[in-house]
């Protein structure tokens, strides 16, 4: 019994460096398949900025300040917006125009790996008077 035991002791002892050099990592530049390098991602850029369109008879006094709406959109390929969704909203009437005007806005488009995709925004409207 006792041999068996030691000629198990010595055979792992030989399997050890072979298992070191099955497990030695391969580097980067012996490896087969090409490693892609990401550009970044790059956020659409807003070109124009068109004011809001109220009606003549609207009263401004019912605009407190710091009022704001907050949107959620899509800028797509064309850095056009779509998908526009009110998150935080400051009045029905005034909401609906919010959106009617961020609906014509015009962006540069973003980019990922310098092609262009769409990509979701979060944008906040400042609503003064």
């Amino acid at each position: 019994m006792r041999r068996i035991l030691a000629t198990g002791l010595l055979l792992s002892s030989l399997t050890l460096p072979a298992v070191a050099k099955a497990s030695t990592p391969v580097d980067d530049a012996s490896a087969s398949t090409p490693v892609r390098v990401s550009t970044g991602v790059i956020a659409p850029v807003l070109l124009d900025t068109p004011s809001l369109a109220l009606p003549e008879n609207f009263s401004f006094d019912v605009i407190p300040t710091g009022a704001q709406v907050q949107l959620s959109l899509t800028v797509n390929e064309k850095g056009q917006p779509e998908n526009i969704h009110v998150v935080k909203s400051f009045s029905p009437f005034v909401d609906a125009r919010v959106v009617d005007t961020v609906s014509r806005l015009h962006f540069r488009p973003g980019t990922v790996d310098s092609q262009p995709t769409p990509i979701d925004l979060n944008l906040t409207v400042n609503v003064t008077r």
